[in-house]
């Protein structure tokens, strides 16, 4: 095969993907919150504490917080491109995060 057709085939490939990961991101986000009214942690049904923040775990530092968390299901503690929160974030949105 032609480097430069098999170059075209693996970026449709690529770019199919990414708009494959996406779509079933806003799926389970639309199940998650069907008529979008609600954000954080009433959004992902996480325990919460006399002001409204979300009683985590911190996969990070190890320790009880009580914190935000914003629509997309990030805490306010969070920090892009660290595994541990990116891995907190996620657990967040799956409903699989530790909580107190």
């Amino acid at each position: 095969m032609d480097d430069r057709l098999e170059r075209v085939i693996r970026q449709q490939l690529r770019k199919a993907g990414k708009q494959f990961e996406e779509a079933k991101r806003a799926y389970s986000e639309a199940k998650a919150d069907p008529d979008g009214s609600g954000a954080g942690a009433k959004r992902y049904d996480l325990p919460t504490d006399d002001e409204g923040r979300a009683r985590i775990v911190c996969r990070r530092h190890a320790e009880r917080r009580a914190v935000p968390v914003d629509g997309e299901g990030r805490p306010s503690c969070f920090e892009g491109g660290h595994a541990d929160c990116e891995g907190c974030a996620e657990d967040v949105r799956e409903g699989f995060v530790e909580t107190w």
